[in-house]
């Protein structure tokens, strides 16, 4: 990467941090708990799992580039393989992480992330890992790190009903590719002319998560989809409810 470009990926890295930081600031502690694109995982899961990523990346520095990645990677392992064994390791150190709230493992990614991108200048152009042939240095890594940073910012936004674009979506998927060696999809149909949204698609999201919640938060008139499950929360205790009076009284629940 030239300078300039490396000025450009060092900015959107800071930016992706700084969004995920006033995303979460919006959070109540119900919102935590509501759904995110990201399959199983809770906002205050993956928030955790910015916590796991943040650190994870200092390890691989720390160790490049002979890092347990790095060795993952050096066995030219199928994308579809390495895709479940990052899964699984994803898993695992979220089970390892304290049962706090959501903001602070947010506070804790912050920190670590800062920490590491104060670090990428002085290693930028030593080599992270290799995959297939193709050396990928601590510079693209960075670009990885980045466009990681702003996918899951759009999964927090659109946990709480919002959506998000980063301002330079062309930077952030030139970053993603160039750290991200395995994972180059051709782009097609609609996508093709949108970067972002062929980000979103390339890394297993779907662009229009979750148009029928939203329909729903709308019908419960409530605002975002923290809102929502809170709302449909209480529905259901009110059924609940009913259910208990009817059945003392010998009737159904309305």
């Amino acid at each position: 990467m030239s300078r300039v470009s490396r000025a450009g990926v060092l900015a959107a890295y800071r930016d992706g941090i700084m969004v995920i930081c006033e995303l979460a600031a919006q959070f109540s502690d119900a919102n935590w708990l509501a759904a995110t694109p990201c399959a199983d995982w809770r906002a205050v899961d993956l928030a955790g799992h910015l916590r796991c990523v943040a650190d994870d990346y200092h390890e691989y520095l720390d160790d490049a580039p002979a890092s347990r990645l790095a060795r993952l990677m050096a066995a030219n392992t199928p994308v579809d393989s390495l895709v479940r064994k990052l899964a699984r390791q994803n898993a695992a150190e979220l089970a390892a992480l304290p049962d706090v709230p959501g903001r602070e493992h947010i506070m804790a990614f912050a920190e670590s992330a800062r920490s590491y991108g104060r670090r990428l200048p002085q290693s930028w152009d030593l080599i992270h890992h290799s995959y297939r042939g193709t050396d990928v240095t601590v510079g693209a890594m960075a670009g990885a790190a980045c466009a990681e940073w702003h996918l899951h910012a759009w999964d927090l936004a659109r946990s709480l009903g919002k959506d998000y674009r980063p301002a330079d979506p062309e930077l952030v998927l030139a970053a993603w590719r160039g750290g991200m060696p395995q994972l180059w999809p051709e782009p097609a149909g609609a996508d093709a002319d949108d970067p972002w949204h062929f980000l979103l698609t390339a890394s297993s999201r779907d662009p229009g998560w979750p148009r029928v919640l939203e329909w729903c938060a709308l019908k419960l008139g409530v605002a975002g989809f923290g809102g929502f499950f809170t709302a449909l929360a209480g529905r259901v205790r009110e059924l609940y409810a009913q259910a208990g009076t009817a059945q003392e009284r010998g009737g159904a629940p309305e």
